[in-house]
């Protein structure tokens, strides 16, 4: 480690600390319909919007009805993908005469992007035209990154709302954060990675010739305007299959550091959004500590390991910590904290290889995963997953002194503790019942290139990362095959969907309850005892899940033993 390296890591947080208010403020106006600095140029094409869909702007829904057209929304983003992939052959810019994807993958990529995943079993350059990439891919990247954005939105009026039956209108919502907030970002964000050195064309593969006089076809495409909107929206696909490890997807030091602040960026603005909408900013800045504790431990071990290797390195006489995997352009320090950006939110985008990080060093993207990717999180679904932790946090606070649970003004009760266990506790469910299936069943034991615990840790990696919709692998595992296929979508649907329901359902139960006035007995939820026991919550009701998996493997190896499996 590094005097030069931590001032990175400090550097980088003071940026999105200082990012995270200016931007809280614009976001709020955008959502409760106020007069922004781009309404006269956007406001027309808002209203536009609404008159063609037939949507009446200033009519809410019960949130039951506002979680059915989240669902119905994305059955028509399944079908556009899923059919864009399988006629990909017959459609336009296709370049370099992709062929039609095959039915089981084209049917976990469709699953994995409407969900924000973006899991990819497959190499963008070798399987997708353009096409697919922009009507396909680029598009479900705007719109399920604004559907988190949505369903943070409507859960914060559940809490800043009083006696009501409404949590806004679904399809509103999603006009505005993608108008308002995703387009105006991304526009002078993919000028400034053209700028980087990224590729923008519609046109063919170069054909270039080596020094030693072979031929390689170079692949190009639309590609900053993919990039822009993976991070910004937290998805984390990659126009390639290096993702964000590729030259063309991250060219230099200056496009490393954007790119992992804008994973941040809109996940942070939205505790900055809670604290305003609920009428307390410290409430907010209160959710924002929680997340940065945690994410200073992630990173700070990452970093650590990292740079230290490891005694087997150390006995080979390599010093200077662990490059294995790791791009030379970046470094230990910036490949140790992209591994912790990425996971502690829903991105999934990588600049260097996991597989290949130290023991402790790979442990930590796990345990943020595991821990329900709440540090930040995803744009929108970090937030409503951390307040599902609070609504556990604050209960346990009442069972201590007696008192009926409270927080901003609501009465947390049984309803509310028992939607958020059941979202919570659906993830492991996911990981760990298709890690165990995965290595005793002997064609999914022949995807493992690793045998022993590391190859267990693959095959757990990608569920957790499925399960909680991050996107990043392991490697090591081959996914492209029917098993993998179809039980990776099932995690990526299951952790998406499931979580969202009982969220939705714990919003329209707080929307409908009456504001109660803090009283002498009010528990304080913006001081360091707050934020010390939602920590707590957190790693204990995380441990719970991840614990146990550590302890699964040898029993899980036994098993696989014991059936004629070997690792």
């Amino acid at each position: 480690m590094t005097m030069i390296g931590w001032l990175q890591i400090i550097l980088f947080c003071a940026i999105i600390v200082a990012l995270t208010k200016p931007l809280g403020w614009y976001m709020t106006r955008v959502f409760n319909g106020e007069r922004t600095f781009l309404s006269p140029v956007l406001r027309p094409i808002e209203a536009g919007i609404y008159w063609f869909s037939g949507v009446e702007e200033r009519r809410e829904q019960h949130w039951l009805t506002y979680t059915v057209s989240m669902l119905l929304f994305h059955v028509g983003g399944f079908l556009i993908i899923y059919g864009v992939m399988r006629l990909q052959a017959v459609l336009p810019f296709n370049p370099a005469g992709q062929g039609a994807v095959a039915q089981d993958l084209s049917f976990n990529t469709a699953i994995s992007f409407i969900t924000n995943t973006n899991w990819q079993n497959y190499g963008g350059e070798s399987t997708v035209s353009y096409l697919v990439q922009m009507l396909g891919l680029t598009h479900q990247n705007f719109l399920s990154a604004a559907t988190g954005i949505a369903l943070a939105v409507a859960m914060i009026r559940g809490f800043s709302r009083a006696s009501m039956r409404t949590v806004g209108n679904f399809w509103v919502d999603v006009t505005r954060t993608t108008l308002y907030v995703l387009l105006p970002i991304c526009v002078v964000y993919t000028l400034f990675l053209v700028w980087q050195g990224m590729p923008q064309t519609l046109g063919d593969y170069v054909e270039a010739t080596t020094l030693e006089g072979a031929k390689q076809t170079i692949a190009v495409g639309p590609v900053a305007s993919q990039v822009a909107i993976k991070m910004l929206g937290t998805n984390g696909g990659g126009f390639f299959n290096a993702n964000a490890a590729h030259p063309f997807e991250n060219p230099t030091a200056l496009s490393n550091l954007v790119q992992m602040l804008s994973i941040f960026l809109i996940g942070a603005a939205m505790t900055n959004v809670f604290g305003r909408m609920v009428g307390n900013q410290r409430q907010g800045w209160a959710i924002f500590a929680v997340m940065g504790v945690l994410y200073i431990a992630g990173v700070s071990i990452t970093y650590w390991a990292e740079a230290n290797g490891t005694s087997i390195m150390h006995a080979l006489g390599l010093t200077g910590g662990n490059m294995e995997g790791k791009e030379v352009r970046f470094g230990i320090v910036a490949s140790s904290l992209f591994a912790v950006v990425t996971t502690a939110a829903s991105c999934g985008a990588v600049n260097a290889m996991h597989d290949s990080f130290t023991a402790l060093g790979g442990m930590i993207p796990l345990i943020n995963m595991q821990l329900g990717e709440v540090i930040i999180g995803g744009v929108g679904a970090g937030l409503y997953g951390m307040l599902l932790f609070v609504v556990l946090a604050i209960f346990v606070a009442g069972l201590m002194v007696g008192r009926t649970p409270e927080y901003v003004g609501k009465k947390i009760e049984a309803r509310e503790v028992k939607m958020a266990m059941l979202a919570i506790l659906v993830l492991p469910l996911m990981y760990l019942g298709w890690t165990a299936v995965s290595v005793v069943y002997p064609a999914a034991v022949a995807s493992m290139a690793n045998a022993g615990p590391h190859g267990f840790t693959e095959v757990l990696y990608a569920f957790t990362s499925a399960t909680g919709n991050n996107g990043s692998a392991f490697a090591g595992l081959t996914g492209n095959t029917l098993f993998y296929n179809l039980t990776l979508a099932s995690a990526m649907f299951v952790g998406r969907f499931f979580m969202i329901v009982p969220a939705m359902a714990i919003a329209g139960s707080l929307a409908a309850k009456k504001s109660i006035p803090p009283s002498a007995g009010t528990f304080p939820t913006t001081g360091g005892l707050f934020v010390g026991l939602v920590v707590g919550v957190i790693l204990i009701i995380g441990g719970l899940t991840f614990f146990p998996a550590l302890a699964l493997g040898p029993i899980v190896e036994q098993l696989a033993m014991n059936a004629g499996n070997v690792f």
